[in-house]
Parts: structure tokens; C-alpha cells; sequence
């Protein structure tokens, strides 16, 4: 969950080139087109401008890493990331996202030191929160990440991310009703968005009621194809609700998206 896009704000205009200058400006902003693309575009040409200040420089380069991320250029994003810090020590949100680069790449702790680094900045920064609380969970520290995830709902009530991460976390500790509560707080905020209608449905499957999963984790599916963790549910939950032949075909399919996915449900509690 990376940070928004900082606004690019230039203190005073320059004589030569401002209508360009304003062009870039608006582009490294994620404005007309929004576009990674044109984001890149228009960062690098005020990054390398050579008249630019440290400050709307460490901007761009944080904007220029989102737009990267966004590619799924993980590596050239921690790289810009890591340029906006130097040129500017105490920007939280540039921690907070190279956190995620990080994540992203798998580096979980490098992800967890620089999302602490953001919250010693900004102790009531709530997406930087949520998001070490998401790598917590990734190491298996599931009280860390719900203490965080907590803390981030207190702070950011409409932040769905950490209503979302909630859910799953109590999901997976086993406490199902306060965390259906949490899913349903998320699917208020986005009512389609896939990973809690994933979570949801995880609930359902482990209270026993089979159709509402499948009913979940089809509109889970909808959204993202590709799901292994959803397919695999559903799976499961068609073949509990007598459904073996429409069971057994999830399951193979997301197997072959995901060859461990089965062990990952057998720590959630839940197994064929």
C-alpha cells in the first residue's frame, strides 16, 4: 500500500521554459494523463532539469518510485526511493513506500526497518502501520500485526487497507466473529475489493457456512481471475457442500497458480 503521489510544488516561477516546467510538474503529479508512463515522463525531466530545490527534488523522485512500483519495477523504485531520503532525511512517506518496494521484493526485513523508521517519524502516519502489519503477517507475527493494524483503524477510520488487514489476521488467529465485524467494515469502505471479499469468505468456510464462502469467494474471483487463495477456497467449500467434481477442479487450478497453496490454508486451520 503505497503512499499517494506527492504534489510536486515549485516556490516561484523561472523566466525560461515555465510552460514546460509547469508541464512536467503537473505530469510528475499523476495529472493529465494519469499515466505511469507519463508520471516517469515528467519526473525525470525535472530530475534532471539541474535547477530544481532538494525538496521538490526529493518529490520527484518519490512520485518517479510509485510510477516504477506501479510497473512492478520494484528494484529501479527502491533506487528513487532511497534518492528522495538522501535528499531529504525526515520524509516519512518515502520510507513508507520503499517499505513496500521492499516487501514487494521480498525483503522483509529491510521492509519492516524502514516502515519503523516511518512511524518513529510520524507516529500517526496509519498507512505506514497497516503496512508494516502486513509484514508482520508475512512473517507469521500475528499479534505485531494486530496491534498495528489496530492502531492504524484508530487513527485512519476510513482506511480500508486496515480494516481489511484485520479481518484476515483475526481470520487466521480464529477469532471469526470480531473478524467478520472487520471485513464488513472494509466492504463498506470498497465493497468489491478482492482481498476481503477473499478474507470473508475464509471466514464463512471456517464457520461452516459453505454457500455464503462460495458466494464470497465468486465475488472475489470476479474481480481477480487469478486468485489461487480464492480458487482454492472455493474449492474447498464445494466439496464440503457435497459439490466434488466443481471442489476438485478449483483445487487443481489453484494449485497450478499457486503449488503451495494447500499448505498455506492447513495454517489457517482449514484443509481438504
Amino acid at each position: 500500500m503505497l503512499g499517494l503521489s506527492e504534489r510536486v510544488v515549485r516556490a516561484a516561477p523561472e523566466s525560461g521554459g515555465f510552460t514546460e516546467t509547469l508541464r512536467s510538474i503537473e505530469l510528475c503529479n499523476g495529472e493529465s494523463p494519469p499515466s505511469p508512463e507519463s508520471q516517469i515522463s515528467g519526473c525525470t525531466r525535472l530530475i534532471e532539469s539541474g535547477h530544481e530545490t532538494k525538496s521538490l527534488l526529493a518529490t520527484a523522485y518519490n512520485n518517479r518510485g510509485n510510477a516504477l512500483a506501479a510497473k512492478g519495477d520494484y528494484d529501479a523504485a527502491i533506487r528513487d526511493y532511497s534518492a528522495a531520503i538522501e535528499l531529504s532525511p525526515t520524509y516519512a512517506k518515502a520510507f513508507n513506500n520503499r517499505g513496500v518496494a521492499f516487501r514487494k521484493n521480498s525483503d522483509h526485513a529491510r521492509a519492516l526497518q524502514d516502515f519503523d523508521h516511518a512511524t518513529r517519524l510520524d507516529p500517526k502516519y496509519a498507512r505506514a502501520l497497516a503496512n508494516r502489519a502486513a509484514t508482520l503477517e508475512k512473517t507469521h507475527d500475528y499479534q505485531r500485526a494486530l496491534r498495528d493494524y489496530r492502531a492504524a483503524a484508530d487513527l485512519q477510520p476510513q482506511l480500508a487497507e486496515a480494516w481489511s488487514g484485520l479481518c484476515w489476521t483475526r481470520a487466521i488467529a480464529g477469532e471469526l466473529r470480531e473478524a467478520l465485524e472487520d471485513c464488513n467494515k472494509a466492504l463498506a469502505i470498497r465493497p468489491t475489493e478482492p482481498a476481503t471479499l477473499d478474507s470473508r469468505a475464509l471466514i464463512y468456510l471456517k464457520l461452516g457456512e459453505f454457500n455464503r464462502a462460495i458466494e464470497d469467494f465468486d465475488a472475489a474471483l470476479r474481480s481477480n481471475p487469478r486468485l489461487a487463495s480464492a480458487l482454492y477456497g472455493r474449492g474447498l467449500s464445494k466439496s464440503k457442500a457435497g459439490d466434488l467434481a466443481g471442489g476438485e477442479a478449483d483445487v487443481t487450478a489453484a494449485k497450478e497458480i499457486e503449488p503451495m497453496v494447500d499448505a498455506e490454508f492447513l495454517r489457517y486451520g482449514v484443509g481438504q
